[in-house]
C-alpha cells in the first residue's frame, strides 16, 4: 500500500527531474526504510552493487553517459568506502548525488554510542570530511529537507560536481509537499556589457591571425557542448585536437582533426598544429601532469583564448561570469567569419589497418582493436597502458570515451562500465583494463551478469603493475600481483553466467575473437596476453616525466 507523500518521495522526484533514472548503492540498516520508497518509486530504479566503492564508480560512469547520477550508502562505513569514487567525480566534474542514510535525529541529539560511528556520540565527522569533495552539502531535518534538497541539487547540477545529503532514517519518513516549480540548474546569463567586451577582445585578437587552432577537453562534455563544437568545426575549417579526457568530442576521422595533444609527447603533426598556431582556443582544458607529459606543453597566455565553465580569458585579460555556452556561441560566430580565409587542414593519418601476425604486442594490439570500433560505442580505458595506448585510436562519430587520468584510480573502469551500460543498455560497451587494475573491482562483473549486461571486456594481462614498473622498480616484487585464471572468473561470479571467455596471445587470434563478439548478446571476456614490460610510446614519455618529478 502506498504510504503518504514524504521527504523520501520528494528527494526521488527531484532526482528524476534532474535526469537520473537509477540509484546505485549498497543497503544498510540506516537507509533501508528510504530504500522501500526507492523500490516503490515509478521513476527511480534501485541498482545494488557489490560494495560502496564500486557503487561510486558505477554512478560516475552513469553520470558520464547520462549527465547526472545518484549513490546511496549507509552512514560511516558505507560513505567512507565510497569517498574515493566521489573524489574522482569531483576532480573530473561529474554531478553525482551522494545520499547517506544516517541514524535517527533523536539518536543524534542524544549522542548515543551507535554502530558505524566512532563511538564518541558525534555524528558530523563524515559530513565534514565530505566538504572538500562535494560542491554542496546538507544535513536534512524535518524543517529544512525540501529546501536543502533543492539547494544541493541546484548547485550540483550547475557546478557539475557531486553533492552530499545526510538523510536521518526518521527524516526520510516525515511528510512533505510535492514540488511545484522546476529546479534552477543553469548559470545566469552573462552581463551584456561583459559579453560585449569579451566579443570585442576576441575579434581584435583574431584579426590578423591567419592560423587558428582549437584545443578541446573534457569540460566541453560535462557542460553539454559536444554538438555545438561539432557544428563549429564543420562551419569553420580549422585545425582541431583534443586532450586525452576530451577524446570523443569530434568525429576523429574527418578532415581537420589532428589527434590527441600531450605536450611534447604529442605526434609532431599534432604538436605543430596546436603550438605553432597564431591563436589557440582552449575550451574546457585542464593542463595536468599526465595529460601534458609532465607540463611540457608550450602554449603562452598571449597566444591563447581560454574558455572555462564560468569565465573566459583573452590573452592576459579575464572576463568573469560568462557561461561556457555563451562564450562558445561568440567564438563560433567570429571564427566562421575569420576561417573563410584559411585553407582546409590536412587529414591526419589514422592508425594502420594492415594485417599483423605473430605474438601480440602493444603496437599490434591497438592496430587490431582499431578495426573493431564502430560509431556509438562506449569505450572505457583504465589508467595505465590501457588509457595511454587508447589515446592513439581514431574514434568515429558518437563514441563516448571514458578515462580517468586526473584522479587516476585504477580499477575504475570495470565498475564504471556497469554504470555506463545501465545508463545506455542498447549501446556496445568496451572495457580496456589491466590485470592489476581489474583485481580491485572485479566483483562488479557479478552485477553485470545479474543484470544481463553484455560488455566486451579486454583484460590486458602483462603480469602486474606495468605502468608502475615503467615509472620505478621494474624488477621489484611490489609491482607483482597474484596471477589469476581470468577466463574462469565470470562463471565464479554468477550461478548462471551468460558469458563467453577467451585467452589470446597471437594477433590473428585476437582478430578472430573480436569478430565473434562484435554483436554478442553475452558478456565477453578476452584475456589479452602481452609482454610484461611492453608499453605504448606515449606512456613511456609520461612515466619518464613522472619519475623525474617524483625524484626532485
Amino acid at each position: 500500500m502506498r504510504t503518504p507523500y514524504c521527504v523520501a518521495d520528494y528527494l526521488l522526484e527531484r532526482l528524476s527531474q534532474c535526469g537520473a533514472e537509477h540509484l546505485f548503492g549498497v543497503p544498510g540498516d540506516y537507509n533501508l526504510q528510504f530504500l522501500d520508497h526507492v523500490i516503490d518509486s515509478p521513476d527511480i530504479r534501485w541498482v545494488g552493487c557489490a560494495n560502496e566503492l564500486n557503487a561510486a564508480y558505477a554512478a560516475d560512469g552513469y553520470a558520464r553517459c547520462k549527465g547526472v547520477a545518484a549513490l546511496l550508502t549507509t552512514f560511516g562505513v558505507g560513505e567512507l568506502s565510497a569517498m574515493n569514487g566521489i573524489a574522482g567525480s569531483f576532480a573530473e566534474y561529474l554531478p553525482v548525488l551522494h545520499i547517506v542514510g544516517a541514524p535517527s535525529s533523536v539518536s543524534q541529539r542524544k549522542g548515543e554510542l551507535l554502530h558505524h560511528t566512532l563511538g564518541d556520540g558525534e555524528f558530523h565527522h563524515f559530513y565534514h570530511m565530505s566538504k572538500p569533495i562535494t560542491s554542496a552539502q546538507a544535513i536534512l531535518t524535518e524543517q529544512n529537507a525540501c529546501h536543502e534538497i533543492d539547494r544541493v541539487l541546484s548547485v550540483m547540477m550547475r557546478e557539475r560536481r557531486p553533492g552530499y545529503l545526510m538523510l536521518p532514517a526518521d527524516v526520510a519518513k516525515k511528510p512533505a509537499t510535492p514540488p511545484v516549480n522546476a529546479l534552477i540548474t543553469t548559470a545566469d546569463p552573462a552581463d551584456n556589457a561583459c559579453l560585449t567586451a569579451f566579443r570585442e577582445a576576441v575579434e581584435a585578437r583574431l584579426t590578423g591571425s591567419p592560423r587558428m587552432a582549437l584545443l578541446a577537453d573534457f569540460l566541453v562534455l560535462r557542460y553539454g557542448l559536444k554538438d555545438a563544437l561539432q557544428k563549429w568545426v564543420e562551419a569553420s575549417p580549422m585545425a582541431h585536437a583534443t586532450m586525452l579526457m576530451g577524446k570523443g568530442i569530434f568525429d576523429e576521422r574527418l578532415p581537420g582533426f589532428y589527434g590527441t595533444y600531450h605536450g611534447a609527447a604529442s605526434d609532431e603533426r599534432v604538436r605543430s598544429a596546436i603550438e605553432d598556431a597564431d591563436v589557440v582556443i582552449c575550451l574546457g582544458t585542464r593542463f595536468t601532469d599526465t595529460l601534458t607529459a609532465g607540463f611540457t606543453h608550450q602554449l603562452t597566455a598571449a597566444q591563447t583564448i581560454e574558455i572555462q565553465p564560468h569565465a573566459a580569458r583573452v590573452g592576459e585579460r579575464w572576463f568573469t561570469d560568462i557561461p561556457m555556452a555563451q562564450a562558445v556561441d561568440v567564438l563560433a560566430a567570429l571564427c566562421q567569419r575569420q576561417s573563410a580565409a584559411q585553407a582546409l587542414p590536412v587529414r591526419q593519418a589514422a592508425l594502420s589497418h594492415e594485417t599483423h601476425e605473430g605474438a601480440l604486442t602493444q603496437d599490434n594490439f591497438w592496430q587490431t582493436l582499431q578495426t573493431f570500433i564502430r560509431p556509438g560505442d562506449i569505450i572505457l580505458a583504465d589508467q595505465g597502458t590501457a588509457a595511454f595506448g587508447a589515446s592513439a585510436l581514431r574514434l568515429p562519430a558518437e563514441v563516448n570515451f571514458i578515462v580517468q587520468p586526473l584522479w587516476g584510480s585504477i580499477g575504475f573502469t570495470l565498475a564504471a562500465a556497469f554504470g555506463a551500460q545501465t545508463a545506455c543498455p542498447d549501446r556496445r560497451v568496451i572495457v580496456l583494463t589491466g590485470d592489476g587494475a581489474a583485481q580491485l573491482t572485479i566483483q562488479e562483473m557479478g552485477s553485470m551478469l545479474r543484470d544481463n549486461q553484455h560488455p566486451v571486456i579486454l583484460v590486458l594481462n602483462n603480469e602486474g603493475y606495468t605502468v608502475e614498473r615503467a615509472i620505478h622498480g621494474a624488477t621489484q616484487r611490489y609491482n607483482d600481483i597474484a596471477l589469476w585464471n581470468w577466463t574462469q572468473i565470470p562463471h565464479a561470479l554468477s550461478q548462471n553466467a551468460q558469458a563467453e571467455c577467451w585467452r589470446v596471445s597471437e594477433t590473428v587470434q585476437l582478430a578472430e575473437v573480436l569478430e565473434k563478439v562484435a554483436h554478442s548478446e553475452r558478456l565477453s571476456l578476452i584475456e589479452v596476453m602481452l609482454p610484461r614490460d611492453d608499453i605504448p610510446p606515449l606512456l613511456s614519455a609520461i612515466t619518464k616525466a613522472l619519475e623525474a618529478r617524483n625524484s626532485l
